[in-house]
């Protein structure tokens, strides 16, 4: 899983290194693409449909836009100086599955949106910090529901973290809000996807896009998305989708 998790690694600092004022969402779509057939690996969310979904999703990215929060499909839109972008990104490669997500501004970004995304990073890490054996996975949801909330930000759990192993999407359901000391016990071996999403509006509410798929937050403010695949280890936890 560590092999899978760098190539979506390597594709997520791609598309970042290349989203510049001007490029294409499907530019970026094709440069991450690029990264995965290269490593010899395939794309988990290419024609994947889950039940919510009226269509497979048509990329290897979801590239979520300003107020969109989770699952944007890229299309012809053009990145602008001061756009708010998320990037989430999976690979499978020999059968296992990695996934992982970015946030960032594209040019001069706004100083309320860098907060933004340091407080979602800072969940994120507070979130791992909490995936040792013997915590359980409201331990990890209250981390970072506990962070989300002081920043004011609006949370919802119908979307978050999940297991992951030879699918992209497994048990447990690891909500971004939640009691501490509740749910599955966390024993060394568990492979999970931590991933905070917040809406700067301070509201919890968000609706689907046309489209089926993109997750938008309802009072239009901007949202930010962060990722990380990790698993449960005796010792520490151990990020799967770093460099």
């Amino acid at each position: 899983m560590r092999a899978a998790g760098r190539v979506v690694a390597k594709a997520l600092a791609a598309t970042r290194e290349h989203a510049a004022v001007g490029m294409t969402l499907k530019e970026l779509d094709e440069v991450a693409h690029e990264v995965i057939r290269q490593a010899g690996a395939t794309s988990p969310f290419l024609n994947y449909k889950p039940a919510f979904a009226p269509v497979p999703f048509p990329a290897v990215i979801c590239a979520s836009l300003n107020d969109e929060a989770l699952h944007g499909i890229p299309d012809d839109r053009r990145l602008a100086d001061g756009d708010l972008l998320s990037v989430d990104c999976g690979a499978t490669l020999d059968g296992w599955t990695g996934d992982a997500a970015i946030s960032f501004s594209i040019g001069e970004p706004r100083p309320e949106d860098t907060k933004l995304i340091d407080t979602a990073r800072a969940a994120l890490k507070a979130g791992i910090a909490a995936a040792v054996p013997g915590n359980r996975i409201g331990d990890i949801s209250a981390a970072i529901g506990r962070i989300g909330r002081a920043g004011g930000y609006g949370i919802n759990i119908d979307f978050g973290g999940h297991g992951v192993g030879h699918t992209m999407h497994e048990d447990p359901s690891v909500p971004n809000e939640g009691r501490p000391g509740r749910g599955m016990k966390l024993r060394a071996g568990l492979v999970i996807a931590i991933e905070p999403w917040f809406m700067a509006g301070g509201k919890d509410g968000y609706y689907i896009a046309d489209d089926g798929w993109t997750v938008c937050s309802a009072d239009r403010s901007r949202a930010v998305h962060v990722e990380h695949t990790v698993a449960v280890t005796d010792s520490q936890p151990l990020i799967l989708t770093a460099l």
